[in-house]
């Protein structure tokens, strides 16, 4: 199979049947053999429904999952590429925004110019969308570029996406990772990463699932999640280890200073209150207890990630 197509969704009704005739429409036109796999992430509307419509009427090109509940859009993804068998995999959003013309280009990209992963641009977005959020995505993307190193990228969080199938099948995709894609295929080895040009269309249907500032605040904070996890998930002694030790060691050498300065005062007769009764005291030996418990809270990040058990685990209700 040369494509497979996950469209995340959730309350997508109206635009899903377009979708997939536009789909349709493109690879059959550039005779691709295809698969679109649905991912119902918790629909209250009649979006299931509609899934499995398409799929009775195209058995061998439509193919859903339903979750008992909304997960969110990293979870819908890890379903769909653990379910996908097509040598390039693409990734776009149920909302008709993303357009599937542009999907013979990006196969060409991977499959032609060798690219492990192509990241859609969508450079007149600020033409649709309020300021309230192309300001902060903007922001948002300038940081992305700096942590991840992936310089090339302008775009991180279009859901217009194509990956060679080893990439999908190597990386996992949780919490709300979906952002970092990229940046979790570079530290799984795929740093062949592209960008291409992209058309941004007007929502046709409904509104925007992913608005609100707790959406810009939470993205920063998987990013710090990501970079830390990247440089010290495996190794959490080194980090915790070392901060705990600075500390200890400078809290140490802080009540000796306290502890010879009373003493010398003693031999030389000179009168000096009690080393209880200096803050530096407290602030020093505060340092030590908190060094101790940060190289303790290393040794026990060592267990945890050895030891970590299996974190996507999503109800699937149903599979067609």
């Amino acid at each position: 199979m040369d494509i497979s197509i996950v469209v995340p969704l959730f309350n997508e009704d109206e635009s899903l049947p377009e979708l997939f005739n536009w789909i349709k429409r493109v690879a059959t036109s550039h005779n691709l053999s295809y698969e679109v796999i649905f991912v119902n992430d918790g629909s209250t509307d009649r979006s299931w429904e509609v899934i499995e419509e398409l799929q009775k009427e195209n058995p061998d090109t439509v193919h859903g999952i339903k979750f008992r509940r909304n997960y969110g859009k990293s979870p819908a993804l890890y379903c769909g590429f653990k379910a996908a068998q097509g040598n390039v995999v693409i990734t776009m959003d149920a909302d008709l925004q993303d357009s599937p013309d542009e999907i013979p280009e990006l196969y060409r990209m991977i499959t032609e110019d060798g690219y492990d992963l192509v990241s859609g641009y969508k450079m007149n977005r600020s033409k649709g969308d309020p300021l309230s959020k192309t300001i902060p995505t903007k922001l948002f993307n300038a940081t992305a570029r700096q942590v991840s190193g992936i310089h090339n990228l302008h775009d991180f969080n279009c859901g217009l996406k194509a990956y060679r199938k080893d990439v999908v099948k190597n990386i996992e995709v949780y919490g709300e990772m979906h952002r970092y894609i990229p940046y979790l295929a570079k530290n799984a080895g795929f740093a062949n990463i592209g960008e291409k040009r992209v058309r941004h269309q007007a929502r046709k249907f409904g509104k925007s699932k992913f608005m609100g500032l707790n959406r810009f605040v939470n993205g920063y904070l998987d990013l710090l999640s990501l970079w830390f996890l990247t440089n010290f998930g495996l190794k959490p002694m080194h980090v915790f280890g070392f901060i705990g030790t600075l500390m200890f060691f400078i809290g140490f050498l802080s009540v000796m200073v306290v502890g010879g300065t009373k003493l010398y005062c003693l031999a030389k007769g000179i009168p000096h209150p009690l080393v209880t009764d200096s803050p530096y005291f407290y602030i020093a030996l505060t340092m030590m207890i908190l060094g101790t418990q940060l190289f303790v809270a290393g040794f026990l990040g060592e267990l945890v990630s050895r030891n970590a058990p299996e974190r996507n685990n999503y109800q699937i209700e149903k599979e067609i």
